[in-house]
């Protein structure tokens, strides 16, 4: 028979052991877990040297749309498209068929004396691809940016006399302007119609197109 102390002994190993493999089983999905949580991630990253056009830079475009102060109001959008490729030495930056969106950002009624106008913001350009560039940049005009706005044909013409003494003292009659103006028309720019966008501020272009 065994001595009742070694019986004693075994049954209390039998114990520890047991116990210990109750806690071995429980951390295993605990350590499953911690290694899922702080498994490494690997993003695919596209390596490109950024191409910066600076500010002032002139982008041929043509409009997609009619833009009109008679139905415009400020806010409408708008649409243009890039007439031709855009190199920075080697590096086509501005495709042919670039789409570039703004919206009409101020526009001004035709009133006596003054044409209707309007101003257009460009805010981002969509590559041929899909893949979108914020931009600063406007509608380029010699007035400030602004579309229209010159003064109105005059309401009526008066006849001046012009003295012309080098031939004979002879008196001829000349139409000039009044003092008076008609009311101005509406300023336009038509579907098609090629304008040019100019940078307000640098575009910075890390992404390109590629055949």
């Amino acid at each position: 028979m065994i001595d009742f102390r070694i019986k004693i002994v075994i049954i209390n190993s039998m114990k520890r052991f047991l116990a210990a493999l109750c806690i071995g089983m429980l951390a295993i999905p605990v350590i499953k877990v911690c290694a899922a949580q702080v498994e490494p991630v690997f993003m695919e990253v596209r390596d490109y040297n950024a191409i910066e056009l600076p500010e002032g830079t002139f982008i041929g475009v043509e409009s997609a749309q009619e833009i009109s102060t008679q139905y415009c109001q400020e806010g409408y959008k708008v649409y243009f498209i890039s007439t031709n490729d855009f190199y920075v030495d080697d590096t086509n930056v501005v495709p042919e068929n670039t789409t570039f969106v703004g919206y009409v950002e101020e526009v001004h009624d035709p009133v006596v004396g003054t044409n209707g106008s309007f101003k257009v913001r460009i805010t981002k350009m969509i590559l041929p691809d899909k893949y979108e560039i914020p931009v600063n940049a406007y509608i380029y005009t010699s007035n400030g940016n602004m579309v229209g706005g010159e003064m109105s044909a005059p309401a009526a013409w008066r006849k001046m006399p012009h003295y012309q003494s080098k031939i004979g003292n002879n008196t001829t009659l000349q139409l000039r302007p009044g003092r008076e103006r008609q009311k101005g028309s509406h300023a336009i720019i038509l579907s098609g119609e090629d304008r040019l966008i100019i940078l307000t501020k640098p575009l910075t272009i890390t992404h390109t197109v590629t055949d």
